[in-house]
């Protein structure tokens, strides 16, 4: 026996869908508004998993020009059938509901298929049949007039694969589970011994969030829900307990007749969430051919055990250095980015990211190249050069949660003199937070996590570290405050604030180092 630790894809890790394909297990999650889109998570004992490429990494695969933080990429479903993968999904921005097929999950995959204005709402999922046909399943308005906000339909119609277009009857085959039910969403359908089961998520995606399950012995219904819905959920724990709003779930099977649910949850800190919706795993029994998950816990454990040995162990923290031709898998740019501006090839160890005109604050693609935020105590580091700025161009480090509210520490210029700055965009209002003159020099910024706190420090060449701010509180980058669904991304940041520049930031190394 091993242990799996949750969450065990922490941070911004939302939506999760899994398959297995013999002994290796594939997790794709949302991307909303970040490129590359669709990571895809490899694993041969569900406890320890390694990114191995993104499905979506190209511009013609994934348009997002002008979309908000909680645009973009919404609710992915990965699939394997006859030696090949299939991954359906929303780009709610531009293009709607579309399907890309690869023979390796590591890419390369194909230029979307789009299923058009017949693939109506959101959340797209397929289902391959025993005799070979692939149905899509998703979730649309109510056909019979939406009563309230909310009110959606899941839907079902056969998906011709050589034709990449959807053929026959459409057909509603479940409501929800409960009277007057919200958000029916996130629906997957499986086959398990002469059942067709309908697993999907209800209430919305904050504190009301659950599973349902409804089955059939026939396709097209009609389907009787469990007696028991919502199958699963942590509404019920209360506004204190710290693991929040799980649902949306997946579920697989090892081979050997053991079955498991990932699904995504929340992790609070005082009660506020800024990692994003993480990935978690769950055991599921079945009693009396209906799913039972985390029998006799009833909710999401810290640690689950598995049958075998583990595969491989991963380091908690997360340090680059940049001697690669590519960036490493799991960085992040918004939108589609201006590739000009990013390049390890122009000086050996370093990542020279070049000022845009574009700010964190404007729907494009600013100069910022990023990860998510994992835990809430931690210490983020990066070492760069950054000389002879114009007025107001800046570099240094920022945690975003989206367009509106983020918090940077900065080197900038004015009259030609370099200062740090500690900068935070509250709900669209700018404020400097901090301010102080800094000598020439290669700059390291730091700040230190503290759960809701933040201490930030800078340091110039061989000098001792400056307290440039201490206590600052992260609340208000939190999704309870911002709303969305993304969470926070930690990253490296370059601007000319507004004007053309020709100037860049060398970032030498950027970690970050759990506490």
């Amino acid at each position: 026996m091993y242990v799996a630790k949750n969450p065990i894809l922490p941070g911004f890790s939302p939506d999760p869908s899994i398959c297995r394909v013999g002994e290796d297990y594939y997790i794709v999650t949302s991307s909303f508004a970040y490129f590359p889109g669709v990571p895809i998570y490899h694993s041969r004992d569900l406890a320890h998993w390694e990114q191995i490429g993104n499905v979506l990494d190209r511009e013609t695969q994934l348009p997002l020009e002008g979309c908000g933080h909680s645009q973009g990429i919404f609710a992915p479903t990965l699939r394997y059938h006859n030696g090949m993968f299939y991954m359906i999904t929303t780009n709610i921005s531009g293009g709607g509901n579309f399907v890309v097929t690869a023979e390796r999950p590591e890419g390369p995959w194909s230029e979307p298929y789009y299923l058009g204005k017949e693939a109506q709402g959101i959340d797209p999922s397929l289902f391959f049949d025993e005799d070979g046909r692939c149905y899509y399943v998703g979730t649309r308005p109510n056909q019979s007039g939406v009563r309230y906000n909310g009110d959606w339909e899941i839907w079902l119609q056969e998906l011709d694969l050589e034709k990449m277009k959807l053929t026959g009857e459409s057909k509603k085959i479940w409501k929800g589970a409960m009277r007057h039910a919200i958000w029916p969403e996130g629906p997957h359908i499986y086959k398990k011994d002469g059942w067709y089961y309908v697993i999907h998520a209800e209430g919305g995606t904050a504190m009301e969030h659950s599973i349902s399950a409804a089955r059939s012995r026939n396709l097209w219904g009609p389907y009787e829900g469990c007696k028991r819905n919502p199958i699963f959920s942590h509404r019920h724990l209360g506004a204190e307990y710290p693991v929040a709003a799980a649902g949306h779930g997946d579920l697989v099977e090892d081979g050997h007749g053991n079955w498991y649910m990932v699904m995504l949850a929340v992790r609070r800190w005082e009660g506020y969430g800024n990692t994003g919706r993480d990935t978690y795993l769950a055991k599921v029994s079945w009693e009396e051919d209906w799913p039972v998950i985390n029998p006799g816990v009833g909710k999401l454990e810290e640690a689950v055990e598995l049958p075998g040995t583990p595969d491989r162990v991963m380091p908690k923290t997360r340090s680059w250095h940049f001697y690669r031709e590519k960036l490493p898998y799991g960085f992040m740019r918004l939108r589609n980015p201006k590739e000009e501006r990013y390049t390890l090839k122009e000086r050996e160890g370093s990542l020279r990211i070049y000022a845009g005109k574009e700010t964190l604050t404007d729907r494009e693609s600013p100069s910022y190249v990023c990860v998510s935020q994992q835990e809430y105590e931690y210490r983020l580091t990066a070492l760069m050069e950054f000389y002879n700025g114009e007025e107001n161009e800046e570099a240094g480090i920022a945690v975003l949660c989206n367009e509106n509210n983020h918090i940077r520490l900065v080197k900038r210029y004015r009259d030609k003199k370099p200062f740090i700055c500690l900068i935070a965009c509250q709900k669209e209002k700018t404020e400097i937070l901090s301010e102080q003159s800094i000598l020439e020099g290669r700059t390291e910024l730091v700040m230190v996590s503290r759960g809701q706190k933040t201490d930030w420090y800078v340091k110039v060449d061989g000098q001792e570290y400056c307290v440039v701010a201490e206590d600052v509180d992260m609340r208000n980058f939190s999704t309870e405050v911002t709303g969305g669904f993304t969470g926070c991304t930690l990253g490296m940041y370059v601007t000319a604030n507004g004007k053309e520049s020709k100037n860049y930031a060398d970032f030498l190394h950027f970690s970050c180092e759990i506490e």
